[in-house]
């Protein structure tokens, strides 16, 4: 059948009609020159001006709205049945069932899809859509790619009154969750309308968080426990210590008593290596490291004063700042403190005063971070005024690798867990440093401008390639690392080992020639002081004197006189060398 349409329209609705024909060439107009304007032309003087044939255009960037997007869930129920048939009846379901398989055009259908699936399924045998190619050839070397990092997400803080973020923590199983802790540090700068929350993100939804923290006091510090994903201990500003288990809600499970806390904010607070995977300890600016059992924070299970006079005095006692445990060194811990010093510690120590080791004093400022090499354990990582050092535990006078100091202030540091010789720092300018201690010890590898306000804290996801930046205006920034940089490299660790070891001689060498002056330098002033204290005690005449300087004189003057003696002797019998030289030289030539 043919299907035809007919469009209809008013003949004036197109307009005059088109008449064409052929006809000859008519002049209309002919307008003869006019003398008389020739007065009045100007003659334009020639100008050249270049014309580019496209339009300008500039290169700049732009930050676009961020696509916020929602995630809902779908109830799927069965479909595709006849209204008079409930699915939810067997006997319904199986009788339609039965009258279909019956029809002609049901099982013409099933023939026709039969075949073309048959197809697919032969091909889909035959050919290995998985199968690698070249798995055997030897790989090519990548050109080696400028150092490089792009920015991934930024999670910002969804109150209105913003907070810095003061520590940060990856989720242990592949990281794709990071926890972090907000809190304002500046003294009484904390407004009433200012939030106490902390939150939980997932990496690939900046938007809104996926958990919310409720503690009793804004968080300055937290931690996943690297044994039990599902679990985080925090530290508070008012020095209480917090426990959350996810699968609980935002609520802390246990919160430690104030009695029994810290009496300043919780700076620092890392889960220790145990059977049970429930012991943590904290580090606070009130001088105090203590020992808690997640189980019971009704008071922690041990207590270390940083008093350096190892006599366990409170009031003597040095703040912490920052905490360093090594699972590989299970009794060994290390704690940066406000003065400057890193004050090393055994936890198995039968009492308070043989706890602490020794001490590393080389910083002008607190020590925000403080972290072991994961390869070289001996040797630590600290950051405290403007510059990094990198120490070695046999050197306690100075460090043997450090930065030069930087314009702005360094808030945080740590190591690469994938490349020994690398390592990250964050500035209160807002940038972000990666050192390749290997590649260049004066200048950062890599810098990148992070954002505008300071940068509070800093950690590196397990593999390597995702850094997360807290800055001071609550947003948490996610940068991805380029492969150079995450990725190990050639006899790495024999040339990062050979540097240490090299370095480690050294200062120790110099701190040897060190002792050697100062050594010196004592003899020379206790030898003054007797002098002095001689001639104050005026037991020698002026006499006395007088024979003392004449016997120094005459002995000076016998000493030069025996000198010149012995020159001259031996100037006579080099003649005479010279002279039988001479005579045998003649006789032979004779």
């Amino acid at each position: 059948m043919e299907i035809v349409h007919v469009y209809t329209k008013l003949r004036g609705e197109f307009g005059r009609q088109c008449l064409f024909s052929d006809r000859p060439t008519e002049l209309l107009v002919d307008i003869p020159p006019d003398p008389s304007l020739v007065l009045q032309f100007i003659r334009k003087t020639p100008r050249d001006q270049a014309v580019q044939a496209c339009r300008e255009m500039s290169e700049h960037q732009v930050n676009t709205e961020r696509f916020e997007s929602d995630s809902c869930g779908i109830n799927h129920v069965e479909g595709g049945w006849p209204k008079d048939v409930d699915h939810e009846e067997m006997e319904q379901t199986i009788r339609f069932r039965k009258k279909v398989e019956k029809d002609e055009s049901y099982i013409n259908s099933i023939m026709q899809l039969g075949s073309v699936m048959e197809h697919c399924i032969r091909q889909n045998n035959a050919v290995d859509i998985y199968q690698e190619y070249f798995e055997d050839e030897e790989e090519v070397e990548e050109s080696q790619e400028p150092p490089s990092a792009k920015t991934v997400q930024v999670f910002r803080d969804p109150n209105e009154v913003k907070r810095t973020i003061t520590g940060l923590s990856w989720h242990p199983d592949g990281g794709r969750k990071l926890a972090a802790a907000y809190s304002c540090l500046e003294f009484q700068k904390a407004s009433k309308d200012m939030s106490m929350d902390s939150y939980i993100w997932d990496v690939d939804n900046p938007n809104r968080p996926e958990m919310t923290l409720k503690p009793v006091s804004p968080l300055v510090c937290l931690d996943y426990n690297p044994k039990d994903s599902h679990t985080l201990v925090g530290g508070s500003y008012n020095g209480q210590i917090a426990y959350w288990d996810t699968r609980r809600g935002s609520q802390p499970v246990e919160v430690s008593s104030l009695e029994q806390s810290h009496r300043d904010p919780v700076y620092n607070i890392v889960w220790l290596q145990s059977k049970t995977g429930t012991d943590a300890f904290s580090a606070s600016t009130d001088g105090q490291v203590l020992w808690w059992d997640v189980r019971k924070l009704s008071e922690p299970t041990e207590r270390l004063v940083l008093d350096p006079g190892r006599e366990g005095n409170l009031d003597r006692a040095l703040g912490a700042i920052s905490l360093e445990f090594e699972p590989t060194m299970p009794t060994k811990f290390m704690v940066g403190t406000e003065q400057g010093m890193v004050i090393s510690c055994n936890r198995k120590a039968k009492t308070p005063s043989e706890k602490i080791v020794c001490t590393y004093d080389g910083h002008h400022g607190p020590i925000y971070a403080l972290q072991r090499n994961p390869f070289f354990p001996k040797n630590f990582l600290t950051v405290g005024d403007w510059t990094a050092r990198i120490w070695s535990e046999d050197i306690k006078e100075s460090s043997i690798m450090w930065t030069k100091y930087q314009m702005s202030y360094l808030m945080d540091a740590c190591w690469s867990p994938v490349r020994p010789s690398v390592f990250f720092t964050v500035k209160m300018d807002g940038v972000l440093d990666v050192w390749d201690v290997l590649f260049k010890q004066n200048d950062p590898t890599l810098s990148v401008k992070v954002c505008d306000k300071g940068l509070y804290s800093l950690r590196v996801q397990d593999n390597g390639r995702l850094v997360a930046c807290g800055s001071q205006q609550g947003g948490a920034t996610l940068l991805e690392i380029c492969c150079g940089l995450s990725t190990i490299q050639k006899n790495e660790k024999s040339l990062l080992a050979a540097m240490f070891e090299r370095e480690t001689k050294r200062e120790k060498i110099l701190e040897a020639r060190q002792r050697e002056i100062r050594l010196k330098e004592r003899s020379r002033s206790e030898q003054s002081r007797e002098e002095e204290a001689g001639r104050e005690a005026g037991d020698e005449s002026p006499d006395q004197l007088m024979a003392r300087a004449e016997k120094d004189f005459n002995s000076m003057v016998e000493t030069e006189l025996r000198r010149r003696d012995e020159t001259h002797r031996e100037k006579g019998i080099c003649e005479e060398k010279e002279v039988k030289g001479e005579t045998e030289t003649s006789e032979t030539s004779q």
